[in-house]
């Protein structure tokens, strides 16, 4: 069974900061590292995201402004230093260049390898494609410019690497027991939109819609390119005879299964990522238990209320179960709550998006 660290790869508003309060209880046995890569991806001197890009004072007052790849990884190395398993749960596109964009290595991780692996004081150093020690001769620079200021920093000058729609090179990637979170997008795109308009985009910090984040498509080339690369598969969660030395299961989780069957599914997933379930994992009421969960959640503000007031995972009841609705039902309640441009745009969003989650909950856990 694997005992490498656990990666929860998701896209926005799954249910995932829920699913992670649950291995949050278990600090006997996990440290959890809640979605570190956004502070590179959105704020960095190697942002993907255009999000904040005419917006440096925002980048600033982030207190991200000079997180690289790099240095989130060694933060990683940092916290498996207690010698416990770490559990990773992040946002799958915060690898990803957005709009399909090809991906060539994150300029900080040019030339890194892990060389005893994550979680065991492994290293991330070393030489490659004529690159010394991150970013092409320079000190925290992007092709040239310090800090990353002074033009938008992707495309980069680096190379990539044959299928790789990431900028973590493979055998970073390699390092990490991939399993999969997912929810349908008429679920998340509207949640997802409510973040990013009056009143909440205050909180947030989230000040427009952005299509490209929600996240369906970068998660699927993601998983594919695993999955092609014997990262994970090719037996399915469930099929444990099939996993042979040394591999792992195709593990995805659909949110609705999860909120419908919190103790089968987690109970399931626990079976596939080598965690001995125990009933009480589904409850956290305590001082600590509250206290642990706003820290950790404290920098996404606006995202995580329901999760930090949460204590515990219940299935829902049957008032509570999503029911299948019309497309002119939704409609109509999303032109009701956001306009009717609010509404087309979630609508198309939800379209686009669809074909992705239905290939990925083709591989969804069942129990």
């Amino acid at each position: 069974m694997s005992t490498k660290p656990i990666f929860v790869a998701t896209h926005p508003r799954a249910c995932s900061t829920a699913f992670e309060r649950v291995f949050m209880t278990r600090q006997d046995t996990l440290t959890c590292v809640h979605e570190p890569f956004g502070d590179a991806f959105y704020f960095g001197p190697e942002r993907l995201s255009p999000r904040y890009e005419d917006d440096e004072k925002a980048r600033e007052e982030s207190g991200f402004a000079n997180s690289t790849f790099k240095t989130i990884f060694e933060r990683i190395e940092r916290e498996a230093k207690e010698g416990k398993r770490l559990f990773i749960k992040d946002i799958t596109h915060y690898l990803v260049p957005p709009e399909g964009k090809s991906a060539t290595i994150a300029p900080s991780l040019v030339g890194q390898t892990v060389k005893k692996g994550v979680g065991t004081n492994g290293e991330t150093n070393g030489v490659a494609n004529g690159h010394t020690n991150g970013t092409n001769g320079h000190t925290n620079g992007i092709n040239g410019h310090t800090n990353g200021h002074t033009k938008t920093p992707y495309p980069y000058d680096t190379t990539a690497e044959r299928g790789n729609p990431t900028v973590v090179p493979a055998e970073i990637l390699k390092q990490f027991h991939f399993t999969f979170l997912i929810r349908h997008p008429r679920h998340s795109i509207p949640s997802y939109f409510r973040c990013t308009i009056p009143p909440l985009d205050e909180i947030t910090g989230f000040y427009n819609f952005m299509p490209a984040e929600a996240g369906y498509d970068e998660l699927r080339r993601v998983f594919d390119f695993l999955v092609k690369e014997n990262q994970v598969g090719p037996a399915l969660a469930g099929n444990h005879e099939a996993v042979r030395n040394g591999e792992v299961s195709i593990t995805v989780v659909d949110a609705d299964d999860l909120l419908d069957n919190p103790q089968g599914i987690i109970e399931a997933y626990c079976k596939e990522v080598g965690i001995d379930y125990t009933p009480d994992m589904l409850n956290w009421d305590t001082e600590d238990d509250h206290k642990r969960a706003k820290d950790a959640f404290e920098k996404w503000r606006g995202f995580h209320e329901d999760a930090i007031n949460s204590t515990s995972l219940k299935p829902r009841d049957a008032a509570h179960k999503k029911k299948t609705k019309t497309v002119e039902t939704e409609d109509k309640e999303w032109r009701e709550k956001y306009g009717v441009e609010g509404a087309k745009v979630i609508r198309e969003c939800v379209k686009a998006n669809i074909p992705d989650y239905e290939y990925l909950k083709s591989f969804a856990i069942k129990v």
